[in-house]
């Protein structure tokens, strides 16, 4: 019976390789436990009983570390980096027209806004989200000094 264990244990590899979520490993080393529960009795129930357990166990007493290492702070790449970030902008933008720009770093970028208003040039203008190749902007608060 060992060996169906083992068959088991590196399907649960194999699947924990495929969707990279490290959720399924757990499944993989609880049946390798199986397997070694096999040598000792050939009771199918105790093997069974013993895969759940250590299965269970170990998904739940690793989440916090899992979740720690998985989940520090990440960073915006490419074009989502520009989210909140300032411009100015460089050709009026007009939300009932849907035209205008915004230079943002050294990049120019079509722009437009999510309230029905005019945006002067030279306003400067934070950038909420982006839309396709469009980035959705608002006026920036000005600091009173």
């Amino acid at each position: 019976m060992w060996q169906v264990w083992l068959i088991i244990s590196g399907m649960f590899f194999i699947l924990e390789i495929i969707t990279v979520g490290f959720l399924v490993f757990w499944f993989g080393i609880g049946a390798l436990f199986a397997m070694l529960v096999s040598f000792i009795t050939d009771n199918i129930i105790i093997q069974t009983t013993v895969f759940l357990i250590t299965s269970t166990a170990l998904l739940f007493l690793t989440k916090p570390f899992v979740k720690k290492i998985s989940h520090k702070d990440k960073v915006q790449t490419n074009a989502y980096s520009i989210i909140g970030k300032k411009g100015i902008v460089t050709r009026e933008i007009d939300s009932k027209k849907g035209i205008g720009q915004v230079k943002i770093g050294s990049e120019t970028w079509t722009a437009t806004t999510s309230a029905e208003e005019v945006i002067p040039v030279g306003t400067e203008v934070e950038v909420l989200e982006i839309n396709g190749v469009k980035v959705i902007v608002k006026p920036a608060l000005v600091a009173v000094k």
